[in-house]
């Protein structure tokens, strides 16, 4: 048993400078804090003031007992290691570490906050109990050394730990102390009432989370409480901020703003209603900070490198902290649009000048950024970027043109012109800093070019002017700063200014901007900064931009971009690549000649090689790729093919199983080669050396993506060139053979996600080698619903379903005399088939399918088998009183009415459904048109939902169902499952005639010849259908009954 005097003397040890001494003293701590008693030895020691304890040493001792906590104080502890003490040494122990928030240390005060954060997460309240009402009496004290300890406490506490019953009543008692703590700053430090700040604002998100649990309580709680805090917040961002920070060693006080604005955006974020009477006066305050702060700024951040003052706690407390919450909160209350008068007047110009003020780079943005090439890369970028003031400030002024577009640009306009004329002069006057606002202003209009452009040509179309004169700063601005080689930020921002706004650049202007940034690529003097810049502007150029004009340039930057390939990492690499994709796809690559083409997959390749993992690299190199694979010039195709293909078959031969994603992603490239080939013109041997290494990795696959892709690869290259896949064989077994062992493989297994795309398959090998297949379609259908039994997921029952559909448009009757001949699970293969077509028909993604489906349907009423008219299938849902609100069954897929809970349904005979399923297409499915009971037609023109949200209080009642049924049936996504097909189908199905065809045209005729007939007793049938149905079919057929 260790005493604590020995393991004072062990924890001594292990700060010694003997390197030996400290290693034994640490392989000996750790035997200690095994023991039950080290626990109580820790605490004892950590609050012990004597003069043979140093600070040093209680501070070690207070990180050892929270280690100890950890590891075995309970297996509450994902880290817990055993040897738990009793219950009696934890309440001592506890008991000390409380003891400690008052200490008068700050570091020991801390480190008890942490400790004894970590014990209440596994302790309160059940162990625990007292700890709320104890931690409320420490900040009630009024000593300001227990009211930080236990601040600190409260921080972590509330976040994490309260529920839902807990928080009102703590709040009652708890938030009234703070208050008075934030208000007594004769008292308190600014680190400790700015605490209190942080903790309220804790309350507020904890309110928020239980407001649907208790609303009344809730809404009473935020009436009492945040008028009384709003009102203190307004008294203290009343005063100057330039007070806290003018001649002080530290910048404490700013530490309170920073929290007060936090809590403004969570409070217009939960509760905005309760804020909106303050937002004028807040947005003022926010204004009055930005305008006052912003000297000081400019001397720590902008002029020099001189460090701001750090906090007495030894954590930063920096200007951006404060700046950032106050443009979140601005934007947060102009996305609301309660407070667009504040904005009419003189604000919204002043507020957009401060923030081009605040935009430009800090002295270490320009030191860090011109050292490394991935930092200044992802800065620019939307996906990359670090949250910054650069950041923020982007962030709100795009709510702020999005809001109040033309009068943002307008004031655009007037800030950029004033720093124009203050650049030139301060230039003039030989100031160094000349150019940040000048960079900073051109930043700023260029991170909102496409609104600013849509602003632009609404008001000329309009009549009015235009707001700003964008093509005065392409043609008199920016061509002057290309060329300032000494400020390559400046330089390198011209550069991608004028590539964000090339649309208006006239063609001529244009080629002299990609000119100039070649030159500059080229160029070994140019650094780091306007290297880049000059890549993105590129990128920018040639993305969408008139082949015609860039094509020129296309040879000559790919061969400049080709050697940076290998020499970029990470972010850079990525704009490298991007650049190149777009380079690559101008004028369909007729510029390519076999030099540049082998230096280039050369280096693509040695791109994928090291980076093979990375989906952002994978993605770029598949589309350049595609791109060199598909390009025009002669024999580009054959010179891609022949350096690529032997080396991803390798890749895919040599690859461990375990790493499976250099499989993965080498099949992906060969789809990619196939993409780019013409249709039977893969190329003689193509096939012949790929077979051998695909077909045995997608044997031994296990992976997912594995699998998929290979399907993938194995659909394109039936499309492209089915014949190369049925000529070859190897150990007599043929192309076919292989694949439909594949096939048969995914059959049987249980994992769905693997089969998505079996049905593309299944499709295009019947479509391109359907007399090939005919000697084993048997056996394939069989399989196939055998599969259909135990089928889960809406998109792998999908792939199973659909081949059949395309089958029986082609060879009905052929097809159906083999399903009636099949069994599965003591059930028809028709039986099968059709239960779960007519289950799953609403749920069919994709535009090709959905339509052969509807094909197949008539199909198959039409054919008036018998063994169709006796099978039942599920009908409409049963109205009850709590599914009253649910109008059709149709209108709402399965996997819909699964989620809204158990529902009866009706049971109807096929026929009927088919009919019911057909038209429901007509209603809401046709290409043109809508039609309703009530005989009301109306253009479809858009499917993006903007209209729906627009005017969604115009929505009808019995649209509604209508609407969610479409947004997730046959165009929306599958509830159960994350995989979503692609939205457009290949070119082939895009040429079906199943495709081109005028499907509305066809459902009319069908119903109207059906009705004319009276096919399957179409009369009889009807008769079965909703008086709504029968209205609707009435109207269609142009009948005054059903017949």
């Amino acid at each position: 048993m260790a005493s604590t005097i020995e393991l004072a003397q062990c924890l001594r040890a292990t700060l010694d400078s003997n390197p030996n001494t400290r290693i034994a003293a640490e392989l000996k701590l750790s035997e200690y804090l095994a023991l039950p008693e080290a626990g109580l030895a820790l605490s004892t020691l950590t609050i012990a003031h004597d003069a043979e304890m140093p600070l040093r040493q209680m501070s070690f001792s207070a990180i050892m007992l929270r280690k100890y906590v950890t590891e075995r104080w309970s297996p509450f502890f994902s880290s817990f290691k055993g040897s738990a003490p009793s219950l009696e040494t934890k309440s001592q122990i506890r008991l000390a570490v409380f003891h400690g928030l008052s200490d008068p240390n700050r570091k020991i005060r801390t480190l008890c906050a942490h400790t004894l954060s970590s014990i209440a997460s596994s302790d309160w309240p059940d162990e625990y109990p007292d700890l709320l009402s104890s931690l409320i009496g420490l900040i009630s004290s009024g000593s300001s050394d227990s009211v930080h300890g236990a601040m600190q406490v409260f921080t972590e506490f509330i976040k994490s730990d309260l529920t839902e019953d807990q928080i009102l009543p703590v709040l009652r008692d708890l938030l009234p102390v703070l208050l008075s703590i934030l208000g007594a700053p004769e008292v308190h430090a600014p680190l400790t009432r700015a605490r209190t700040v942080s903790v309220f604002r804790q309350c507020i998100s904890a309110l928020y989370m239980v407001k649907g649990q208790h609303p009344q309580a809730v809404k009473e709680a935020i009436a009492t409480i945040l008028p009384i805090w709003l009102e203190a917040f307004k008294v203290l961002l009343s005063t100057d901020p330039h007070v806290d920070i003018a001649n002080r060693q530290d910048w404490d006080a700013l530490a309170v703003r920073i929290q007060i604005f936090k809590t403004l955006d969570t409070i217009h974020t939960s509760f905005p209603r309760a804020l909106t009477p303050y937002l004028n006066e807040y947005l003022s305050m926010a204004l009055n900070h930005l305008t006052s702060l912003l000297g000081t700024f400019s001397q720590y951040y902008l002029s020099s490198n001189e460090a701001a003052p750090r906090s007495s706690e030894n954590e930063p407390i920096e200007l951006p902290q404060l700046i950032c919450p106050i443009f979140d909160f601005t934007g947060a209350v102009i996305r609301g649009g309660k407070s667009k008068g504040w904005f009419e007047n003189q604000n919204l110009s002043t507020l957009i000048a401060s923030v081009f003020n605040f935009l430009q780079m800090t002295y270490e943005d320009e030191e860090t950024w011109a050292t490394n090439p991935n930092v200044f890369v992802a800065q620019e970028d939307d996906e990359t970027q670090q949250y910054s003031v650069r950041v923020a400030g982007f962030d709100l002024l795009a709510c702020l043109i999005d809001q109040t577009r033309s009068h943002t640009v307008a004031a655009f306009q007037t800030t950029v012109q004033a720093i124009i004329t203050s650049s030139q002069q301060a230039r003039d006057s030989n100031q160094r800093d000349w150019w940040r606002p000048l960079e900073a202003g051109l930043a700023a209009i260029g991170s909102q070019a496409e609104a600013v452009q849509d602003c632009v040509e609404d008001e000329q179309d309009a009549g009015r002017p235009k707001p700003i004169d964008i093509e005065f700063l392409l043609s008199s601005v920016v061509p002057s700063v290309l060329s300032l080689s000494e400020y390559p930020f400046l330089q390198g921002r011209g550069f991608v200014f004028a590539s964000q706004y090339a649309k208006l650049l006239p063609v001529q202007l244009a080629g002299q901007y990609v000119n100039a940034a070649i030159q500059v690529i080229e160029a070994n003097e140019a650094g780091v900064p306007v290297k880049i810049s000059a890549v993105r502007a590129v990128h920018n150029f040639f993305q969408g931009g008139d082949g015609s004009t860039l094509s020129p340039f296309a040879s000559r930057i790919a061969k400049d971009l080709g050697p940076f390939l290998l020499i970029t990492s990470d972010d850079t690499l990525s704009l490298v690549l991007e650049a190149l994709s777009v380079v690559v796809q101008v004028d369909k690559g007729r510029w390519l000649d076999a030099e540049l083409a082998t230096s280039l997959v050369t280096a693509i390749l040695e791109v994928w090689a090291k980076n093979n993992k990375d989906p952002i690299f994978l993605s770029n190199v598949d589309n350049i790729l595609t791109s060199l694979a598909s390009s025009s010039a002669d024999g580009i195709y054959q010179t891609v093919v022949k350096l690529t293909l032997p080396n991803l078959c390798q890749a895919m031969a040599a690859a461990p199983l375990n790493e499976s994603w250099i499989t993965a992603s080498a099949i992906d490239l060969v789809s990619s080669l196939v993409s780019g080939a013409s249709e039977g013109a893969l190329g003689d041997g193509f096939f012949a050396v790929l077979a051998p290494s695909l077909f045995k990795s997608l044997g031994d696959a296990e992976d997912r993506d594995v699998i998929q892709n290979g399907i993938s690869c194995l659909t394109l290259i039936i499309r492209k060139d089915c014949g190369q896949l049925l000529a070859w064989s190897e150990s007599g077994r043929s192309g076919l053979d292989c694949v439909l062992t594949l096939i048969a493989k995914l059959l049987e297994s249980q994992d769905e996600s693997g089969g998505l795309v079996i049905g593309d398959l299944i499709i295009h090998l019947l479509r391109r080698a359907g007399e090939s297949v005919l000697p084993v379609l048997p056996q394939l259908l069989q399989a196939m619903i055998a599969r259909m039994t135990t089928a889960k997921t809406a998109t792998f029952l999908q792939s199973l379903v659909i081949p059949f559909a395309f089958l029986i448009n082609n060879q009905r009757d052929t097809v159906l005399d083999l399903l009636e001949s099949m069994n599965a699970d003591s059930r028809s293969g028709l039986d099968i088939l059709i239960h779960t077509w007519c289950e799953n028909a609403e749920t069919f993604q994709g535009f090709w399918p959905s339509r052969v489906s509807v094909m197949a349907l008539c199909q198959l009423f039409v054919s008036e088998r018998p063994s169709l008219q006796n099978l039942i299938v599920k009908g409409d849902i049963i109205v009850k009183p709590e599914t009253q609100n649910v109008r059709r069954a149709y209108f709402i897929s399965t996997h819909l009415i699964s989620f809204l809970g158990p529902h009866e349904f009706s049971s109807i005979p096929f026929p009927v459904k088919a009919l019911k399923l057909l038209l429901h297409d007509v209603q809401s499915g046709g290409e043109s048109a809508t039609i309703t009971a009530q005989g009301d037609t109306f253009d479809v023109e858009s499917d993006d939902g903007d209209e729906d949200w627009a005017e969604e209080g115009n929505v009808k009642p019995n649209d509604e169902f209508e609407y969610l049924s479409e947004l997730i049936g046959p165009k929306g996504m599958a509830f159960d499952n994350d995989d979503v097909l692609e939205e457009e189908d290949d070119e082939d199905l895009q040429k079906d005639p199943v495709s081109t065809m005028d499907m509305q045209a066809h459902l009319l005729s069908f119903f109207r010849e059906c009705a004319a007939r009276n096919t399957f007793n179409f009369s009889a049938l009807v008769d079965q259908m909703s008086a709504e149905e029968i209205l609707v079919i009435r109207r269609v057929t142009g009948t005054s009954s059903a017949q």
